[in-house]
């Protein structure tokens, strides 16, 4: 098999396997309501300090129209506030509510049992080793997307 056949091979199945672990998500936050990328965003929080919005985009690949939905959605319930930023006025903090903050607590424990539940399908050892090969792959592909400019 070419190069080029195994590649995208690889990437398939590592996108299929995404898709999986999205729906698997789902399934393990629906007691809290959340969406995965809603639930990456309150993971981001600190509860004291928050953090900027447009860090909070960057981290998650996200464009602007989208942090701003998943931002308006989130304060919609009553899990964070935007302030504005103490260092930059044109900036805006996000900050966790105690309500945010409980919801964060209850998704972390439901989605930290859901991952491990369906990792152990993989050895101890065998996992290990999948983390190196994915921290490999994930430096790669940030160095590949840095060229690119």
């Amino acid at each position: 098999m070419d190069t080029q056949a195994l590649a995208y091979m690889q990437h398939r199945l590592i996108h299929e396997i995404y898709v999986l672990l999205d729906d698997g998500d789902r399934r393990a936050l629906g007691a809290t309501q959340l969406a995965p990328l809603e639930f990456s965003v309150l993971q981001q929080l600190n509860p004291e300090q928050g953090r900027r919005l447009t860090d909070v985009g960057a981290e998650l690949l996200c464009v602007k129209s989208t942090i701003t939905r998943l931002v308006d959605r989130l304060e919609a319930d009553g899990l964070v506030i935007r302030t504005p930023d103490p260092l930059d006025r044109r900036a805006q903090r996000l900050l966790l509510t105690p309500k945010g903050d409980a919801v964060r607590t209850q998704a972390i424990a439901l989605h930290g049992a859901a991952v491990e539940r369906r990792m152990s399908c993989l050895s101890a050892d065998e996992q290990t080793r999948l983390h190196g090969l994915l921290e490999k792959l994930q430096a790669g592909l940030r160095a590949d997307l840095s060229e690119e400019g």
